[in-house]
């Protein structure tokens, strides 16, 4: 059985408001790997004499800060307090994303650095308001013992005074099987949420935490890792409850692109909650948006309905903005109250 969630009702505004206008109170842990993004913005009027390319005038460049850091951008954009977690390498683009976190007023306490490690850079070049190409520059291999370490020691320095954790695994080499039992095992302990935005290759390692928000692709691809494959494909209700119980999840919240998104909870009916977006110019980031506002919501005393309600309509928004984006409190109020 599936729950068709309906446009909001004058209650339900009221109560979605109040909300975000608590995430001021709200105090969110994140770990994952930091990535600096790059964009470089120009225009196309002419093909490459040398190759069927377009060639790109650069009018100008941008950095912000990407990977996990992105979610913690998304936080604090939200009024909501962050303390992001992750290593970086003691080099130029180094030092550019810790400048770059200051400008925004991301706490940087949690910087772990590794100088055997370079610190990664994801360049998008985008002419007339399209991506033409990205080019990356990483290591992507495990992090080392010794920066795992570190990593808990701040995790147990912060645990009992936030509301949620978040890990954000952007395959970039911080989750790794003892990172997660250890994180998990604390949270339990302190009774913290623990929310997980997934990678395909990793899903046997997110046993045990609270909720996980894999779009379409991500959690097929996470069923068949976890589970037996048939002849049959999964239907997305099978996907959603089997990934429940193989992981001992309370819950998982699938984003569907155009359709919306599904939430599976435990006891509960699959909630469908339609697309919030009227205009989609750039997907970059939404993952990041919905989680960052979906534990917000749960920080602010949402139940998981109304949170993935709520991190729906911010994915509205910024998907109607081009290049990897954030929401302002009173952006998501003004979607709440149009909804």
């Amino acid at each position: 059985m599936t729950n068709k969630a309906l446009p909001l009702t004058g209650i339900e505004k009221k109560r979605f408001l109040e909300i975000v206008e608590n995430f001021g109170k709200c105090r969110i842990l994140v770990i994952g790997d930091f990535i600096l993004d790059q964009f470089v913005w120009g225009t196309v009027k002419r093909i490459s004499p040398e190759a069927p390319v377009p060639v790109v005038n650069v009018e100008r460049e941008s950095f912000i800060p990407g990977g996990s850091l992105n979610v913690a951008n998304n936080i604090r954009s939200l009024k909501g307090g962050v303390y992001p977690c992750g290593v970086l390498g003691r080099d130029l683009y180094g030092r550019m994303l810790l400048k770059t976190m200051r400008r925004q007023g991301i706490e940087t306490g949690g910087i772990i650095y590794d100088p055997d490690r370079p610190t990664s850079l994801k360049t998008r070049v985008i002419a007339h308001s399209q991506q033409v190409v990205r080019f990356d520059r990483e290591k992507t291999e495990d992090v080392s013992p010794a920066m795992i370490q570190k990593i808990l020691k701040f995790v147990h320095e912060r645990i009992r005074e936030v509301h949620v954790v978040i890990l954000e695994d952007y395959g970039k080499g911080v989750m790794q099987p003892h990172l997660l039992r250890e994180v998990v095992r604390l949270a339990k302990k302190y009774k913290k949420p623990v929310l997980v935005d997934p990678k395909e290759k990793h899903f046997t390692y997110y046993h045990g935490v609270t909720c996980i928000t894999p779009n379409r692709s991500e959690a097929f691809v996470g069923y068949e890792r976890t589970h037996r494959m048939g002849h049959k494909t999964p239907t997305l209700e099978q996907v959603g409850w089997g990934l429940m119980k193989k992981l001992a999840l309370e819950s998982v919240l699938i984003t569907l692109g155009e359709d919306g998104m599904a939430l599976f909870e435990k006891n509960k009916k699959i909630t469908r909650v339609p697309t919030a977006a009227r205009e989609v110019y750039d997907v970059s980031g939404a993952g990041d948006t919905v989680i960052a506002t979906l534990a917000l919501a749960m920080a602010a005393g949402a139940k998981m309905q109304e949170a993935a309600k709520l991190s729906n309509l911010a994915a509205g928004i910024v998907v109607a903005k081009l290049g990897t984006a954030t929401v302002a409190p009173a952006e998501l109020k003004e979607a709440i109250r149009k909804a």
